[in-house]
C-alpha cells in the first residue's frame, strides 16, 4: 500500500545537504518519489515504504526529524482498560512514537515525527470507540463552562435515576424492620426500564464500543451485569414467577454507579485546581503607555519593551522590570512567598503577581509563552501529563483485568448452575462478579495522586517537571549543594585587595565588565568610581576564571589552581590568601601573562550564608539525609562555610565536569542523590543526579537540567520537595493497595455468592471515589518548613 510522508528535517545547512538527502531517500527500497526542500526544511516521500525505513535513511544521512507533541482531550474513558485501548489506537497512527494517556484529566499527549496533524489521531480514537478534541486551553483540561454544563446534565440524570429507583429499593429496606411487601411486578418493570435503557444508555454505548474494538471496560461489565438481572426479572414476570424479581438490583446498581461517577467527576476536578488557579492569574488586558496616552489592549498584543501601567490591586500582565514607582507585590501563588515583597525601580516583576498599594510602570521583558507564569503552567502540565514509572505495572494489570473478570463471571455462572442447579442464583452471583469488579480505581490510583501532589507543590513554589522526578525524590539519601547562590546569598562583596599594583582593581573590572558571575559583579561594583580601560579578547575558562587583553597586555583572573596550571608563582601572597580563606572568603588571583609572568593582586570576596541555610541542613539530617557541599571554591573557604552550616562532607575546588563525576560516585556509595544548584556550571551535575533541584533565582540552563525547580531562593524548600514526594508516593501506594485488595477480596466473595448485586454495585461505585478522595488529602499539605 502506497504511503505519503511529509517530514520536517533538522540539520540541513546548504544545497548539497538537501541534494544528498534526496538522493539517499530515492535509493531507499520502496520509495517511488522523494523531494527535499531546503527553504522549508522539509522532505516529501511517497511509495510502498514504512516510516521507520525513511527515518533510518534520514538519520544515516546525518540529519534528524524532530519530535513534536499534540495534546488531546479524550472523551469516553471510564477506567484503566480504556487508557490502554486509547494508547494502542494512537500508537498505530503513522509517525507516532509515544503516547501518554491520563485518565484523571481525560487527556492524551501524543509524540509524533510527522507533521502535527490532528485528523489521523481523531480518526484512530473514533475507531477505538472514543471521541477526541484538541485541548481547549494550555492545561489540556476542559473549560469551566464546559465542565459545569456536563456536571449539570449528569446531576439531572442522577436525580431522575434516584427518583425512579427509590420505590424499588424501599421494600428491601422495609424487610430489615420485619415488613414484607413489594410493588406489583409491572410497576417494577415500569420504574426500572427507563433507568436501565435511558440513564444506563451510556454504559451500553461505551460497552459496545469497547466490545467492537475487541476490548472491554467498566461500562461493559456494568451493562452485562445489569442486563442479566433485568432480563432475568423480565422472564420471571412474563412466565408468571413474579415472587422474586430483581429489577431493583439492576436499577439500583446503575444509580449507584452513576452516583459514584458523579462524585468521582467532582473530585477529579479538584485535582486540576492548581492549574486553573495559575491560569486565572493571567489578566485579559493590559494598560499600555503610548505617545498618545494610556490605552487598554488585549494581553496577547503586548510586546517586549512596552511600558505598562499597573494600578493598585491589579495583576501584573507580563514579566518585566519596574520602571517607575514603588510598591509591595504579592507573589504568593507563583513563588509560594507568603508576604508581599517590596519593589523599587529596577526590581524584577513576575507576570500574574498582584500589585499592592502603589501605581507603577513596568518595562516588559517577556510576554506570552515566554513569561515565568506560562513556563510554570507548562511545567505543572507536563508533570501531570506524564506517567510515573509505577504506572506501567498498573497498565499491564489493566490490560488483562476485564477479560479475566468476564472469565470469572462465566465460571461463576456455570459453576453455580451445574453444581447447585439453581440457575437463578447462578445468574445473580455472576452479576455480582461483573458489578463489583472495578478497573476505575486501578486507573485513577496513580494519576490523581500525581496531579494532586504536583498541584499543591506548585502552590508552594515547588515546580516538579515530571512524574518520574516526583517518584524518585522520596528515595533521596544524599543532597549535594552548590555553595554560591544556593547556600549563600549569592551576592558576594569585595572584602579586600592584596595588591602590589595600583591599577589592579581597574584591570580586573575591565576584564569582568559584562560577566554574569557573582564575583564579577562584586569587582565591577567596587570599581564604580574608577575610569575603566577597554578589555578585548575576553574569554571565560569554565571553572577556572577569565582572560583577556587590557591596553595591549594579556591578563588572567581566576582560581589558585588555574594560576598553577598557567605557571604563576603565588608564593608572595600565599600567607594573605590563607588568612582570608580561613575567614571563609573566596580568593581570586590577577596575573599578567607576559614573557616574565607577574602576579599582580589577590582579591578576597565575602559571601554570607542564607539565614535559612542552617535550618535546611538540620532538617535534612533529621530526615536521615546526608548533606554534601560541592563547590569550585578553595577548600579553606568551603570548609569555613560548611562548618557554620553543619555540613561535614565537603568537596571543594571541583571543576564543573568533575561535579557530575562526584555525583555519580556519591550515588554508587550512598544511593539516590539529589543535586541543588543555580548556575550554568551546575547543569552537568544537575543532569547527572537522580533528581536535579534548581533554585528559581538561577539560570535557564540550570532550570532546564533540573527535574524540580524551587521558585523561592530558600534552601529549606529542598526538604519540602522531598517531603511532598514522600507523601505523594505514599498516596500512590495506598491507592494501589486499596484498588488491588478491593478486587482481590470483592471478586471471590461475589463468586462465592456472599454479595448481593446491590451491595456489590455500591462497593464498586465508591471504590474509585475513595481513591480520588484519598489523593485529594494532599491538598492540605503545607510543607515541613515555616
Amino acid at each position: 500500500m502506497s504511503q505519503h510522508y511529509s517530514l520536517p528535517i533538522e540539520g540541513m545547512t546548504c544545497a548539497s545537504c538537501s541534494t544528498r538527502l534526496e538522493k539517499m531517500l530515492r535509493a531507499t527500497p520502496g520509495v517511488a518519489e522523494a523531494t527535499v526542500n531546503l527553504a522549508s526544511e522539509r522532505a516529501s516521500v511517497s511509495g510502498e515504504v514504512a516510516l521507520d525505513a525513511v527515518l533510518t535513511t534520514i538519520q544515516r544521512a546525518g540529519f534528524d526529524v524532530p519530535e513534536r507533541t499534540l495534546d488531546l482531550n479524550v472523551l469516553g474513558m471510564t477506567c484503566a482498560s480504556c487508557v490502554g485501548r486509547v494508547e494502542k489506537a494512537l500508537l498505530k497512527v503513522a509517525g507516532v512514537t509515544a503516547v501518554e494517556v491520563n485518565l484523571a484529566s481525560e487527556s492524551a499527549r501524543v509524540h509524533t515525527r510527522l507533521d502535527a496533524e490532528i485528523e489521523p489521531l481523531l480518526a484512530a480514537l473514533l475507531r477505538a470507540g472514543f471521541d477526541g478534541i484538541a485541548r481547549e486551553n494550555q492545561a489540556g483540561i476542559a473549560s469551566t463552562d464546559t465542565m459545569s454544563a456536563k456536571q449539570d446534565r449528569e446531576r439531572l440524570a442522577l436525580m431522575l435515576s434516584i427518583t425512579l429507583s427509590l420505590p424499588l429499593v424501599l421494600p428491601m429496606l422495609a424487610e430489615l424492620f420485619g415488613a414484607h411487601w413489594m410493588l406489583p411486578g409491572w410497576l417494577q418493570l415500569a420504574l426500572a426500564t427507563p433507568v436501565q435503557f435511558v440513564f444506563g444508555a451510556r454504559f451500553y454505548r461505551a460497552g459496545w464500543k469497547a466490545a467492537r474494538a475487541g476490548s472491554g471496560n467498566m461500562d461493559l461489565l456494568v451493562a452485562l451485569g445489569t442486563s442479566a438481572a433485568y432480563f432475568l426479572s423480565l422472564w420471571l414476570l412474563l412466565s408468571g414467577h413474579s415472587t422474586h424479581l430483581y429489577f431493583e438490583a439492576a436499577a439500583v446498581v446503575i444509580t449507584l454507579v452513576l452516583l459514584g461517577k458523579w462524585l468521582e467527576s467532582r473530585a477529579k476536578r479538584q485535582t486540576t485546581e492548581a492549574i486553573r488557579a495559575l491560569q486565572a492569574l493571567r489578566p485579559e488586558t493590559a494598560r499600555l503607555r503610548t505617545a498618545d496616552g494610556e490605552r487598554e489592549i488585549p494581553i496577547n498584543q503586548l510586546r517586549v519593551n512596552d511600558i505598562v501601567i499597573v494600578r493598585p490591586g491589579e495583576r501584573i500582565p507580563a514579566d518585566g522590570v519596574l520602571a517607575e514607582g514603588v510598591s509591595h507585590i504579592d507573589e504568593a501563588l507563583i513563588t509560594g512567598e507568603s508576604l508581599p515583597v517590596a519593589k523599587s525601580p529596577g526590581a524584577v516583576l513576575i507576570g500574574g503577581s498582584v500589585n499592592g498599594e502603589g501605581l507603577i510602570a513596568l518595562r516588559t521583558t517577556a510576554v506570552g509563552a515566554q513569561t515565568a507564569l506560562a513556563r510554570i503552567i507548562e511545567l505543572v502540565e507536563n508533570a501531570q501529563a506524564r506517567k510515573a514509572p509505577i504506572q506501567h505495572l498498573v497498565d499491564q494489570v489493566a490490560a488483562v483485568f476485564v477479560p479475566a473478570v468476564l472469565v470469572i463471571a462465566l465460571l461463576t455462572l456455570l459453576g453455580w448452575g451445574f453444581a447447585v442447579g439453581d440457575w437463578q442464583q447462578a445468574i445473580l452471583n455472576a452479576v455480582a462478579v461483573l458489578v463489583i469488579a472495578c478497573p476505575c480505581a486501578l486507573g485513577l490510583a496513580t494519576p490523581t495522586a500525581i496531579m494532586a501532589g504536583t498541584g499543591v507543590a506548585a502552590k508552594h513554589g515547588i515546580l516538579i517537571r515530571d512524574a518520574e522526578a516526583l517518584e524518585i525524590a522520596h528515595r533521596v539519601q544524599v543532597v549535594t549543594f552548590d555553595k554560591t547562590g544556593t547556600l549563600t546569598q549569592g551576592k558576594p562583596t569585595l572584602a579586600a585587595i592584596e595588591s602590589g599594583s595600583d591599577g589592579a582593581l581597574a584591570i580586573a573590572a575591565a576584564l569582568q565588565t559584562g560577566s554574569e558571575h557573582p564575583l564579577a559583579h562584586a569587582v565591577v561594583l567596587a570599581a564604580h568610581d574608577l575610569t575603566l580601560p577597554t578589555a578585548t579578547g575576553v574569554k571565560a575558562e569554565a571553572g577556572r576564571g577569565i582572560r583577556g587583553s587590557v591596553e595591549g597586555r594579556d591578563y588572567a583572573l581566576g582560581s589558585l589552581r588555574w594560576m598553577g596550571e598557567l605557571g604563576f608563582d603565588t608564593a608572595t601572597l600565599t600567607t594573605q590568601a590563607a588568612t582570608h580563606q580561613a575567614q571563609g572568603h573566596t580568593v581570586s588571583w590577577l596575573a599578567e601573562i607576559a614573557a616574565t609572568p607577574k602576579l599582580l593582586a589577590l582579591f578576597a570576596f565575602g559571601d554570607t550564608p542564607r539565614p535559612e541555610a542552617h535550618t535546611a541542613i538540620a532538617a535534612l539530617k533529621v530526615a536521615g539525609i546526608r548533606p554534601v557541599l560541592l563547590t569550585g571554591d578553595h577548600a579553606a573557604s568551603a570548609a569555613a562555610i560548611a562548618a557554620r552550616l553543619g555540613i561535614e562532607d565537603v568537596r571543594a575546588e571541583v571543576l564543573p565536569a568533575d561535579k557530575a563525576r562526584i555525583v555519580t560516585e556519591l550515588h554508587a556509595a550512598y544511593g539516590t542523590v539529589a543535586m541543588v544548584g543555580d548556575g550554568i556550571n551546575d547543569a552537568p551535575a544537575l543532569a547527572a543526579a537522580d533528581v536535579g533541584i534548581a533554585m528559581g533565582s538561577g539560570t535557564d540552563v540550570a532550570m532546564g537540567a533540573a527535574g524540580i525547580t524551587l521558585m523561592q531562593t530558600d534552601p529549606r524548600r529542598v526538604m519540602d520537595a522531598i517531603d511532598i514526594s514522600r507523601r505523594t508516593t505514599a498516596k500512590i501506594r495506598q491507592n494501589l493497595f486499596w484498588a488491588f485488595i478491593y478486587n482481590l477480596i470483592g471478586i471471590p466473595l461475589a463468586a462465592a455468592g456472599l454479595l448481593n448485586p446491590v451491595i456489590a454495585g455500591a462497593a464498586m461505585a465508591f471504590s474509585s471515589v475513595s481513591v480520588v478522595t484519598n489523593a485529594l488529602l494532599l491538598k492540605h499539605w503545607r510543607g515541613r518548613q515555616v
